[in-house]
């Protein structure tokens, strides 16, 4: 008997932002009233869809994810478009998850109505914090009072809200951190994503650190302010079913960020966007375009917006399913990373030092292995 093709989640990255955060290194353009290649984006966006559609072949869709970028930005039109695309091409789950990444700036907000309108059930919302100063520091174009107002929004709009934080700031303490959580989770969220901020190269926080004028948090405190996220969240009934991702319960969840940590398969469209693609038994990374004219441009001339289509071989495709599937408390298969070839007694090592729970059947960090994850898969996979 043949088993039904995998389930398909869908990312649409809308590259365009009206600042540029000085922490960011995602594929992000200023949005400098762009209207006409946006529109034109929009709809080569569509097209793609369309195209990957006919090389997926029929699928089950779960999750439609509208990140960047700002994809609140766009107009609730072009997003309802993509969106009834997505349904179209594929047949959509009973519990479609449909999320937008948005600010939480009045402008933003005004628009949250037009969103769900479109077909967005689920908001992504990044208050990042909700103190003014800590806001300033982070390059925000918003301050706590106008958080707040678009978090009072998005549960009168949407039946979902997440909120993205940043912590492990200068100067922050777990006292501090602790108090600002408990604010964040009064305002509503059924879900919630602290972060800690990272420094990444080629960005202005970047520049700062070499400069000597930024310096962050010790990787003691740094550790102090995980633990106290774990205690304050767990406290107020969410789970850490993630690294940094706090659901209260299962149903809340994000099916979208699960089909990356699960291994599932996942259409990639819009400028920069990445994609994973189980086809033949094969696993196929893409890559679009970087540049929103060069991935419209591809999309004309080719009717897909890649840049790059590559066939991961089993190793590759290992890797990725242990760097995935560790950060989840589920963990992954044994039986997924078998092309690894990991040595038992490595395991038995990782299990006697605290780092993996003592499972035969799968691989699954502990609270002190999701603290230094990176070493832990740098053991594993190599």
């Amino acid at each position: 008997m043949t088993s039904p093709p995998p389930d398909l989640g869908v990312y649409v990255h809308w590259p365009y932002c009206a600042r540029i955060c000085p922490y960011c290194d995602f594929n992000v353009f200023k949005d400098r009233g762009r209207v006409g290649e946006q529109a034109a984006l929009a709809a080569a966006i569509v097209a793609d869809l369309a195209e990957q559609a006919a090389i997926t072949g029929p699928r089950r869709l779960v999750s439609v994810f509208l990140g960047g970028g700002t994809p609140s930005l766009m107009d609730p039109a072009w997003a309802a478009e993509i969106v009834a695309a997505a349904r179209r091409l594929w047949t959509p789950a009973g519990d479609l998850e449909v999320t937008l990444e948005a600010n939480p700036t009045d402008a933003e907000a005004a628009r949250f109505e037009g969103f769900a309108a479109a077909g967005v059930n689920r908001l992504s919302l990044g208050l990042q914090s909700l103190e003014d100063q800590a806001l300033a520091f982070l390059g925000r174009n918003h301050d706590a009072a106008t958080a707040i107002r678009a978090a009072e929004a998005a549960t009168r709009a949407f039946p979902r809200l997440s909120v993205d934080l940043i912590y492990a700031r200068p100067g922050q303490t777990p006292d501090a951190w602790a108090e600002e959580l408990r604010r964040a989770v009064g305002l509503g969220a059924e879900h919630l994503s602290p972060y800690q901020l990272t420094i990444e190269a080629g960005t202005a926080f970047d520049r700062a650190v070499k400069r000597g004028s930024l310096v962050l948090p010790d990787a003691d405190t740094g550790a102090a302010l995980f633990d106290m996220t774990q205690a304050v969240l767990q406290a107020e009934g969410f789970e850490a079913y993630e690294v940094s991702n706090h659901a209260r319960g299962p149903a809340a969840r994000s099916r979208h960020n699960l089909v990356y940590w699960l291994g599932q398969d996942y259409v990639g469209a819009g400028p920069g966007a990445h994609g994973r693609l189980t086809l033949d038994g094969l696993r196929h990374a893409t890559h679009a375009a970087a540049r929103p004219a060069d991935y419209i441009a591809r999309v004309a001339e080719t009717g897909l917006g890649f840049a790059t289509r590559e066939t991961l071989n089993p190793r590759e495709a290992a890797e990725e399913r242990l760097l995935s599937g560790l950060r989840i408390t589920e963990g992954v298969a044994l039986a997924e990373v078998a092309a690894l070839d990991i040595a038992p007694d490595r395991i038995a090592g990782l299990v006697h030092l605290g780092l993996l729970a003592d499972d035969p059947q799968r691989l699954r960090a502990t609270a002190a292995g999701r603290l230094v994850l990176d070493r832990l898969t740098t053991e594993l996979a190599t």
